[in-house]
């Protein structure tokens, strides 16, 4: 799995992600989240048919973990945005 651009790679990745997709249809929530894997989802098309889809992978692992994010709370301490 990885590398889906690599030949040997691809079943594997694709594999994955269909499988994220039939649970997603069933119920389940799916974050994809990285650069790579964003870019898996968009190249087969699948970005619909998953709940999230990031390219911040480490950013998105430390918001799912609960941690403020220092350009949301930036956002967030605008007064405006209130």
């Amino acid at each position: 799995m990885g590398v889906f651009e690599i030949k040997e790679f691809k079943n594997g990745s694709e594999g994955l992600l269909r499988a994220i997709v039939d649970q997603t249809k069933k119920g389940a929530t799916s974050i994809i989240g990285g650069g790579d894997s964003a870019s898996l989802v968009n190249n087969l098309g699948l970005s619909k048919d998953v709940s999230y889809v990031s390219t911040g992978g480490g950013a998105t692992l430390e918001l799912m973990q609960g941690k403020v994010l220092p350009g949301v709370k930036s956002l967030c301490d605008i007064d405006e945005l209130r």
